[in-house]
């Protein structure tokens, strides 16, 4: 009988011990690396050892409806949540996350830093216990991250300022939020002596503003005189009001308010888009050795590595700041998968935030019989919006033609007007959402009414069109929806937008 119960347990210790661990890195507010005027060594390393997908689209570019659509695979349409008030399974349905699928399946679950965005959006708990075997941890110095604790050389005051580079051992609690988060995950990574498998989360801060980093970050970027413009710094051409947004939250950091620049289509000093750009670089940079010093602890030979972010910032390209708008600066970010048995390559393909949970489940062998969401009312508990990215990974093409591979995104606005709520409005003010198709060569926007007590929408109406070719415009700054060279296109893209969201 005890011969039994042995190879009984060694049978169930070797079962657990064969699946692969994960590791999955958020990363605030980070654009796509190709828009970082910076070296990021450990980053473009990740890059060059993954699949790298290089057209990568969030949802919303907002923190907290991005990263709930990222951890359900739903958009935001079926979670209701454009805004940071509202929590899924209180007011939509008790939807499954990543976390939890892992951890129904047998596996230890981390939550290290910014993965949820934390507050009402996760339930005050991060979407404890159902996502985490363990509380989230939350770095205590957190608490001081908006405190006016950026010295200002003008006003000769500590000011809440957007460009706050510091030293670390005068800050509050002599660290800063990042780094304990780092020292908490590599702990973890450390310390573990079971054979459970596990899946970490580890979501670092920065470069959210403000840009806080240890100043000596500083010195391994450009300086300031070397340091560019965005190519095209002006309103796209024929830009419909609805898509600009305020960036309310850059102009109310005490720095910037006091430059006075007018609401709402006042552009940044180019002294001020420089120093700005600058220290965002080197946030990221700041980053970027974190990253490297977490993976120096990873296992690849166990373990699958995905990283991304929960969206772009805009550094003035078309007289924008932040985020809160569907232009590729806001929604494009980084996309890796690491794993063992798949090779590196890069993939230009469109893709969505939402294919990672489908693709995760693949990669991890996880059971895989679940069904596409049927329409934006599924109520299923679990289902996928987005698709398995594997074909693209096993594929020997760096680009498939495909309808498939599109990304479709989104932004809610109160009004056609910028007011000082059109960046992040409520959801009872919500009136217009903006719906974007992005394909490989084409990004195609319709602003139409939405009713946000109902949650639907009415495509007859109509209060802005977009239309980008990036084979000739890269950056977007001509719209081309109203040229009748281009209606042909117009119309196609409308069909397939309105189509896949159907």
């Amino acid at each position: 009988m005890k011969s039994i119960f042995t190879i009984l347990f060694l049978f169930v210790k070797l079962t657990l011990s064969t699946k692969n661990n994960v590791v999955f890195i958020v990363i605030d507010d980070l654009r796509h690396l190709s828009d970082i005027d910076v070296h990021l060594p450990n980053l473009k390393k990740l890059a060059a050892n993954s699949v790298n997908f290089k057209n990568t689209f969030a949802q919303q570019a907002l923190c907290a409806p991005s990263r709930n659509s990222l951890l359900t695979g739903r958009r935001p349409d079926a979670l209701r949540l454009y805004d940071f008030y509202n929590y899924w399974r209180h007011t939509v349905g008790n939807f499954t996350t990543i976390p939890q699928y892992f951890k129904e399946n047998g596996y230890e679950t981390f939550s290290v830093g910014k993965v949820f965005h934390p507050g009402r959006s996760s339930n005050f708990s991060d979407d404890y216990p159902y996502s985490w075997s363990h509380y989230p941890y939350h770095p205590p110095t957190d608490k001081f991250k908006d405190l006016a604790v950026c010295w200002d050389a003008n006003t000769r005051k500590f000011q809440r300022n957007v460009i706050c580079p510091v030293e670390v051992k005068d800050q509050p609690g002599k660290s800063l939020p990042d780094i304990q988060t780092l020292d908490y995950a590599v702990n973890i990574l450390k310390s573990r002596n079971t054979t459970k498998p596990f899946f970490l989360a580890v979501g670092f801060h920065k470069p959210h503003i403000p840009l806080k980093f240890p100043k000596k970050y500083l010195r391994k970027v450009p300086p300031i005189a070397k340091t560019h413009l965005p190519k095209f710094p002006n309103i796209p051409k024929g830009l419909p009001l609805v898509a600009w947004h305020p960036w309310t939250d850059v102009r109310h950091r005490d720095d910037i308010a006091r430059l006075n620049i007018s609401f709402p289509f006042g552009t940044m000093p180019h002294k001020w888009t420089l120093k700005i750009r600058q220290s965002y670089f080197a946030a990221a940079r700041y980053i970027d050795d974190l990253v490297g010093a977490l993976m120096s602890y990873v296992d690849l030979s166990n373990t699958v590595v995905v990283l991304t972010s929960d969206h772009g910032w805009s550094l003035g390209e078309n007289g924008l700041w932040a985020k809160y708008s569907n232009f590729d600066v806001a929604l494009r970010v980084p996309l890796y998968f690491i794993a063992p048995g798949i090779e590196a390559k890069s993939v230009r393909n469109p893709v969505e935030l939402v294919d990672i949970f489908p693709t995760l489940v693949h990669l991890c062998e996880l059971p895989d019989n679940i069904p596409k969401c049927k329409s934006v009312v599924d109520k299923s508990v679990l289902c996928f919006d987005g698709k398995t990215l594997q074909p693209l990974m096993k594929s020997r093409l760096r680009y498939q033609k495909a309808n498939k591979y599109i990304a479709i995104s989104q932004y809610p606005r109160p009004s056609v007007t910028p007011r000082a709520d059109s960046d992040k409005p409520r959801l009872k003010e919500i009136r217009i959402m903006g719906y974007s198709i992005r394909t490989n060569r084409f990004r195609y926007t319709e602003w139409i009414s939405f009713n946000s007590t109902l949650f639907t929408r009415d495509w007859n109406k109509i209060y802005g069109l977009e239309l980008y070719d990036y084979l000739k415009d890269p950056d977007e700054t001509n719209n081309l929806s109203l040229l009748p060279d281009y209606r042909v296109t117009r119309k196609y893209l409308s069909k397939l937008l309105r189509s896949t969201l159907s």
